[in-house]
């Protein structure tokens, strides 16, 4: 920078203003520094002026499996959106394991970040007290509401009425739900369900258990599991809700398999609207959840708690709004 000065003819706080956007520079001045910055190839040391700020210019982003589409598609959404504010993120994996969901709370590894996006999956309501942190973070997901941190948030409950909605507007009565979790009170798979219960009650049609295709962890080999459990049970089906893209994408192979006609003998839908959903065959009609909105709040809400350098404010909750994409899997093909 004193280099640049120099050759400038001005001095090092002014070059200093030139570089980090100041206005207030004389056009004339502006462009001599800029023209020493080109000539001697000058470029900000980043690391060094983070360090002066007491800043990393990292932030953290926690998810539980960067093998599920959706946590992967999310992940990219967020370096994207960080990238527009000069923010690098460093990725950790938890594998949706309690343990190492606390250890990204109070591990060395969060010393290396400014602040933490972080979506729990087996921590809960009654960890409250560990999400009181004194560094900025973000929650995502459905595990913890009203809790003490900034949560973004997609529309579960309403998302799933509208997919449960679309399929008894096309005459669907006997709508299978694969990827449930019995005994679930707060999480993506119960708040899904919900909306389900929710439409099937305002359509007038009766909840039936044996509908229900229970499944752990939400991959396309789980929601194949669940859709050949329902089938060799005998139950009738002219619809799947999937709730997410994976498990209805598994389900669907399964009906190919089963030289059942998707949609004609069975309308599928799906939840999240990863990329893969676009390209089935059928293409997969499925609830799209905002996930850009999702990563771009959580982004400026981190940013937003960085600059305030520790000070406290009430806790933001932000739900971002849905759409459903409706594809072939819901719609005749084209002959």
């Amino acid at each position: 920078m004193h280099d640049v000065a120099a050759l400038a003819g001005v001095s090092v706080k002014t070059v200093s203003n030139v570089v980090n956007g100041y206005q207030f520079i004389r056009p004339a001045t502006r462009a001599k520094v800029e023209t020493a910055i080109g000539e001697l190839g000058y470029q900000v040391n980043i690391t060094a002026r983070n360090l002066r700020q007491g800043r990393t210019g990292m932030i953290g982003l926690a998810v539980p499996e960067l093998s599920l589409p959706y946590f992967a598609e999310l992940a990219d959404s967020v370096i994207r959106a960080a990238e527009t504010v000069g923010l690098t993120v460093l990725i950790e994996q938890t594998g949706a394991v309690r343990q190492r969901e606390l250890e990204v709370l109070s591990g060395q590894r969060r010393h290396l970040t400014d602040g933490l996006i972080f979506s729990p999956l087996d921590l809960g309501e009654q960890d409250k007290a560990s999400f009181d942190v004194d560094f900025p973070m973000v929650l995502l997901g459905e595990r913890i509401f009203g809790g003490p941190a900034d949560h973004v948030t997609m529309n579960n409950v309403d998302g799933s009425r509208a997919a449960t909605q679309h399929l008894i507007d096309l005459g669907r009565r006997r709508i299978a739900l694969v990827g449930t979790h019995p005994g679930e009170t707060m999480g993506s798979a119960a708040l899904r369900e919900r909306g389900y219960r929710q439409a099937l009650d305002a359509a007038g049609i009766e909840f039936d258990p044996a509908l229900l295709g229970d499944a752990g962890l939400w991959h396309r080999s789980t929601g194949a599991a669940a859709m050949t459990r329902l089938l060799d049970s005998g139950v009738e089906i002219d619809a799947v809700f999937g709730l997410n893209d994976a498990m209805a994408l598994g389900a669907m192979h399964v009906l190919h398999d089963r030289r059942i006609d998707v949609p004609g003998q069975v309308a599928v839908i799906g939840f999240d609207d990863i990329d893969e959903a676009s390209y089935s065959s059928p293409p997969l009609t499925s609830v799209v959840p905002g996930r850009e909105e999702i990563a771009e709040t959580a982004v400026k809400l981190l940013v937003d708690q960085i600059a305030a350098s520790g000070a406290r404010r009430p806790p933001i909750e932000v739900v971002a709004q849905y759409t459903i994409a409706v594809r072939g899997s819901t719609a005749p093909q084209p002959r």
